[in-house]
């Protein structure tokens, strides 16, 4: 199943260059990523209540067009990699100008976090399976993680 947001970008997103300023673009993608839990009805209080919460390691964005101010845009989400319990994943977000071309490519490396022992951990069954019923990528590959 595919999953893209639209967005209506705003003033603050944009710099003295009048194109999107650079953390706007993952600012999206973050926003992104909580809406796509919000449709799998995953909400701020299911983290809490299950005292888990994800944490990224790293974050890169590729720029390829740029985002005037005051075109609207659209961000997707790709899994291109999971873990065998999902305690890890890998993310691709594409990010679309108001023309429909690919403006930026955004990939998260992350897993989740117990919240009470600060400790990496594997996240409830209902978390796992969101991410099993989204989009792959084509060159999705599993991560292997070390015993």
């Amino acid at each position: 199943m595919s999953f893209t947001v639209n967005f209506t970008t705003r003033w603050a997103d944009f710099d003295a260059n009048i194109h999107m300023r650079h953390t706007a673009y993952n600012d999206y993608a973050a926003e992104v990523r909580l809406r796509f839990f919000k449709e799998h009805n995953i909400t701020i209080q299911d983290f809490t209540k299950e005292k888990i919460g994800p944490i990224l390691f790293e974050e890169n964005t590729k720029f390829l067009k740029e985002i005037h101010m005051g075109e609207d845009i659209s961000v997707n989400l790709k899994v291109t990699g999971l873990s065998n319990k999902g305690e890890r994943w890998k993310i691709q977000h594409e990010v679309f100008n108001g023309h429909g071309k690919l403006s930026a490519i955004i990939t998260v490396y992350g897993a989740w976090l117990d919240l009470a022992k600060r400790k990496l951990s594997t996240p409830p069954i209902k978390f796992q399976e969101i991410f099993n019923e989204v989009e792959k990528t084509t060159d999705f590959q599993e991560i292997l993680l070390k015993q």
